[in-house]
């Protein structure tokens, strides 16, 4: 977690004039200092969030620091696949270019329980909701791309999706709520998912770069689910987990350098700071790759998307 290679943002994010960035997840934790370092460097920044009055008081806080801040925020609940396509029509609507996604948002160990088109929560949000989102995008993407702009995809991953069910996928249950299964096996499989998703789109779109990432154990409050479901535990397990969570500041350096160094590769899976790794061997397998996506794909084809 403390390991890897120095990088400063406010000296190694390069001027970002004439960027146009989005952020899922971008009025707390990570998605909120990412904005913010961005900000800093003249992007214009897509602020995504559910609720309008933390995204509103989000970007009053990045002002605070960076008072020039372009900031524009964007309704998207990623547990909504209509609220996803209306994102999304917004933000197509809105701009004619996107030089970087920021697939950041996500949950973690929530109880059992579903997305509004009854899929586990944590997949359908932190996979299903992104891979609509960022199938909408594609034809910006691939436009701003055809500019000879450096296009990126930055989707956040997690150790934890060294956790996932046998086989690494269960995709025959994922249209439920999963209650037969651990919170952290739910949680590993969406993980996976995301690595996968970013080997797939690495494959089919070729002109931009996608990376994924583990961002580091961060005090961010992802955990509030597991803390109010299991409220023991999570005080008996805080005081030793401590000690290895790093700030929103420091984690937030793995997608930075991800979103601007031009040493970041397609591809590839960093975990902090920005150390290439390979993954579990779920994570490499192509073929699962392929079968998630054409699955993803059907699913989404059968609610209209």
């Amino acid at each position: 977690m403390f390991g890897g290679k120095k990088f400063d943002p406010d000296t190694e994010i390069p001027d970002l004039t004439g960027k146009t960035i989005l952020v899922t997840g971008g009025n707390n934790g990570l998605g909120l200092e990412t904005c913010r370092q961005l900000a800093k460097h003249n992007a214009h920044i897509y602020l995504a969030a559910r609720t309008p009055s933390k995204a509103q008081s989000a970007i009053s806080d990045i002002k605070g620091t960076a008072p020039n801040a372009n900031i524009t925020f964007l309704e998207l609940d990623l547990a909504s696949l209509e609220s996803v396509k209306k994102a999304a029509d917004t933000f197509n609507a809105e701009s004619d270019k996107l030089d970087v996604l920021i697939n950041n948002a996500g949950v973690m160990a929530l109880p059992a329980s579903t997305t509004k088109e009854g899929y586990e929560i944590q997949f359908g949000t932190n996979h299903i909701g992104h891979f609509l989102f960022t199938k909408l995008l594609m034809p910006t993407l691939q436009r701003t791309a055809e500019g000879k702009g450096d296009v990126r995809v930055v989707n956040l991953s997690s150790e934890g999706h060294r956790l996932p069910p046998k086989g690494g996928l269960v995709l025959k249950d994922a249209h439920s709520n999963m209650a037969s299964y651990n919170t952290w096996v739910r949680y590993g499989q969406s993980k996976l998912a995301n690595i996968l998703f970013t080997r797939e789109l690495t494959r089919r779109y070729p002109a931009l770069k996608s990376v994924v990432l583990h961002p580091g154990g961060i005090d961010t409050g992802l955990s509030l689910g597991f803390q109010k479901e299991h409220p023991w535990l999570a005080a008996f397990l805080r005081p030793i987990a401590s000690p290895f969570l790093t700030t929103v500041q420091q984690g937030a350096l793995t997608q930075l350098f991800a979103a601007t160094s031009e040493e970041a590769k397609t591809g590839t899976y960093y975990v902090p700071t920005a150390t290439e790794n390979a993954g579990s061997k779920y994570s490499r397998d192509s073929k699962l790759a392929g079968e998630l996506w054409e699955w993803t794909e059907q699913q989404l084809a059968e609610h209209g998307y």
